[in-house]
């Protein structure tokens, strides 16, 4: 029987439900990993997942929670912890996209925003890097999309979340880099999740190769960065995006 790349590894995917988090939560078990899965709300969507999980032969644990909330973090490294021993890969994908006037934006939202896109990946990461630096071996993905590379209108919190989480990329890279822990970033563009339609002019008109991406293709990047393959690939930002000018 041929060894996966990935077997017994162990990877957190926050917001993994659906769309991309799904995908790459499949795209992982596939490759031999166990898969902690997470989603704010909706057991239904986060029991789907598992089910894709085990089809490829990996193990699951569901740990549902709003990734906005320290105390809930907390809990779900802790209940990874203990059922898998160590997560050696994170996958921070959670993320809330409000748009609204920066006038009307209030602290509250601000800090949600923040909270959910950026401080969760702070906490996770650190739950985790621990046991990474024990072995030797780590991987930390996160997404941060087109607007950690430029300003959106009525965007505002979050194009400052997906800068900072672009920084913090950056700053840890450089830091674990000498621990065998690799940090990266992947920057989808135009991808088709539910509820987006397939055919919207607007939106075609910036891919120049002419149609959106899918979730699989960014949970392909997702591999490849988790694999051997990428071990040499640390501190970037890789645009999925079909093309698209940043």
């Amino acid at each position: 029987m041929q060894v996966k790349p990935l077997q017994g590894k162990t990877a957190f995917i926050s917001g993994s439900g659906r769309n991309i988090g799904r995908a790459v939560a499949v795209r992982l078990a596939e490759m031999g990993c166990n898969i902690v899965i997470n989603g704010a709300r909706d057991r239904d969507a986060c029991e789907e997942t598992r089910r894709g999980v085990e089809q490829q032969g990996g193990a699951a644990l569901i740990v549902m929670g709003d990734m906005a909330d320290a105390a809930t973090v907390d809990n779900i490294a802790k209940s990874a912890l203990e059922r898998f021993g160590a997560v050696d890969i994170v996958v921070n994908n959670a993320a809330i996209r409000p748009h609204k006037s920066f006038i009307e934006t209030t602290e509250a939202e601000w800090h949600r925003v923040v909270d959910t896109g950026l401080t969760a990946a702070f906490k996770i990461s650190r739950a985790f890097l621990p046991g990474m630096i024990q072995n030797g071996w780590g991987r930390i993905i996160s997404m941060t999309g087109m607007k950690a590379m430029r300003g959106y209108y009525e965007g505002a919190a979050i194009s400052a979340s997906k800068h900072a989480l672009w920084g913090l990329t950056k700053a840890l890279s450089t830091e674990f880099a000498p621990k065998g822990v690799t940090v990266n970033a992947i920057s989808p563009g135009q991808i088709l999740t539910e509820g987006r339609d397939p055919d919207d002019p607007k939106k075609l008109a910036t891919i120049p190769v002419g149609h959106m991406g899918t979730p699989e293709d960014v949970a392909a990047m997702v591999g490849f960065l988790a694999s051997e393959d990428g071990r040499f690939v640390t501190g970037q930002m890789i645009g999925v995006n079909g093309g698209e000018s940043t």
